[in-house]
C-alpha cells in the first residue's frame, strides 16, 4: 500500500502509454523551454512524445521502462536502451535515454529511486554500465547524475532545426 508521500517503482505497461506522453511533454517544455514555445521545438515534443512512441519502447526488447506511481498517477520514470552507441565512443551500449520526475515532485527522493531500480535492472539483464546526455546548462540534472555515481565522459550536442545545443555525456562509475 501507498501513502501520499510514497510511490511505488514498477515496470511500465501498455496502460501507461498516454501518461509516459502526458508527464514527458511537462517535463520537457519545462525544463528547457524557457523563453517561449518555438515552432520547432513544439512540433518536436508533440511529434516524439506521444502515446504509439511508447508502446512501441514498451514493445522493443532492447527498451525497459519502470515508473513512479503515487495514488493518483505516475510521477516519473526511467527509460533504459540497449544497443545505443556511445556518443563519445565509450564501450557501453546502455543508455538512460529518460529520466523524468514531475517538476512538483523533484526533490522527494523520487529520481534517486528511479536511478536505483534502473540500474539494478540494467544489471539483472546484464546490461552495460549505463551512460546517459543531459543539457549542459541543467545544472541539477548534471549535480544529481555526477553525486550518484557518474562521471563526466565528454560532449555531444541534441540538434533541432539545424541548431546544436551542448549535452554533456556522463558515463556510471562502473566503467569509468
Amino acid at each position: 500500500m501507498m501513502n501520499a508521500t510514497r510511490s511505488l517503482i514498477r515496470t511500465a505497461t501498455l496502460d501507461d502509454c498516454s501518461s509516459l506522453a502526458a508527464l514527458s511533454i511537462e517535463v520537457w517544455l519545462g525544463t528547457y523551454l524557457r523563453q517561449g514555445v518555438a515552432a520547432a521545438f513544439a512540433d518536436f515534443v508533440l511529434g516524439h512524445f506521444t502515446r504509439l512512441h511508447f508502446e512501441a519502447a514498451l514493445q522493443d526488447p532492447h527498451e525497459r521502462i519502470l515508473v513512479s506511481q503515487n495514488q493518483q498517477g505516475i510521477d516519473g520514470y526511467i527509460r533504459l536502451s540497449h544497443n545505443r552507441a556511445h556518443p563519445t565512443g565509450g564501450a557501453s551500449r546502455t543508455e538512460i535515454s529518460t529520466l523524468y520526475v514531475q517538476p512538483r515532485h523533484q526533490g522527494s527522493g523520487i529520481g534517486r529511486r528511479l536511478l536505483h531500480a534502473g540500474l539494478e535492472q540494467r544489471r539483472s539483464l546484464h546490461w552495460d554500465a549505463p551512460w546517459l546526455a543531459t543539457n549542459a546548462e541543467n545544472h541539477p540534472a548534471i549535480e544529481f547524475y555526477l553525486r550518484h555515481g557518474f562521471c563526466r565522459a565528454g560532449m555531444t550536442h541534441f540538434q533541432i532545426d539545424g541548431q546544436k545545443y551542448p549535452n554533456q555525456v556522463f558515463q556510471f562509475m562502473d566503467a569509468c
